[in-house]
């Protein structure tokens, strides 16, 4: 099997790299000076010198915050949505499978209840209309598509709250984080497995992918993130973490309240969850805590 990666060198689409490197499957990886997606005749002839049997659709405006901004709306919907839509068109035309990396900011973050993949979209910014406006592409014009949505993503590449957190904790001994927003941490080294799980199969349709390990809030996996990053080094004892409301800490874009995300559907189908989000963590800590040590 030959797959290609958009956003390659992105969070996401680094370990989607390295995960298909260790199967042994043959990657293409692709990123804006390889393929701009902007521009459809780039993508359609990529995919036809590629010939790959799925893409893996990882390219994507993801500053949240900055897609409000006015000067930036018509890129973040180029990018989201106008860029999937090339993307779905080329698969389509050479007869590939397509999974589409979407996002839990397509529901309007409401309630209590975790979203189902099949429930009504409502997006609640400009970044999830442009996801939204992604999946519609998808769905219009592919047969053979997977649609996974994720949240609260951390990796190695790329900025993550995480990585924030352990900043911050270097130089203040007080931190607030809001508690009012739920959902679940994903590691993308563990999403990048399933992923490639998924496009093994033919099980098509939308899903959620998140770690397992329960709901939580920004303050609760803050206050993990400081529990163990302390047990590998002390420095971060003194750190206390304060619960904060979200008229508290205003952001520019608005954040939803609810990012529980059911993945039952994965189980019925046969997949395999990624593993607790607490032990994703200790993984991610002590990978990015040995590579710091190892630059001093």
């Amino acid at each position: 099997m030959k797959i290609l990666v958009t956003g390659a060198q992105g969070q996401l689409g680094t370990d989607m790299m390295a995960e298909l490197a260790r199967r042994g499957v043959e990657a293409v990886g692709v990123d804006i000076a390889d393929m701009d997606i902007l521009d459809g005749d780039c993508v359609h002839r990529t995919l036809e010198a590629a010939r790959p049997d799925a893409v893996i659709h990882c390219a994507a405006w993801t500053a949240v915050d900055l897609a409000e901004d006015a000067e930036n709306r018509e890129k973040v919907f180029q990018v989201n949505a106008a860029g999937t839509e090339h993307v779905a068109q080329a698969c389509r035309d050479i007869g590939c499978k397509l999974a589409y990396i979407s996002t839990d900011y397509v529901f309007n973050g409401l309630g209590e209840r975790p979203w189902e993949p099949d429930d009504e979209r409502r997006p609640l910014n400009v970044y999830g209309q442009s996801k939204y406006q992604g999946e519609l592409a998808v769905e219009r014009l592919m047969k053979r598509y997977f649609i996974i949505r994720t949240a609260w993503v951390f990796g190695m590449a790329g900025k993550n709250f995480v990585q924030t957190m352990l900043r911050l904790g270097t130089s203040r001994s007080q931190i607030s984080v809001v508690n009012d927003q739920i959902g679940t941490p994903t590691y993308t080294r563990d999403l990048a497995r399933l992923v490639v799980d998924m496009v093994m199969t033919e099980r098509y349709g939308a899903y959620h992918a998140t770690n397992e390990g329960g709901y939580i809030s920004w303050y609760d996996f803050a206050c993990e993130i400081f529990r163990q990053a302390a047990a590998r080094d002390a420095g971060y004892s003194r750190v206390t973490v304060n619960p904060v409301t979200s008229e508290q800490y205003p952001s520019k874009a608005k954040r939803p309240h609810n990012s529980r995300l059911s993945k039952q559907k994965l189980t019925d189908n046969g997949f395999a969850p990624l593993r607790p989000w607490q032990d994703a963590l200790a993984g991610y800590l002590q990978e990015i805590m040995a590579a710091s040590t190892a630059s001093d």
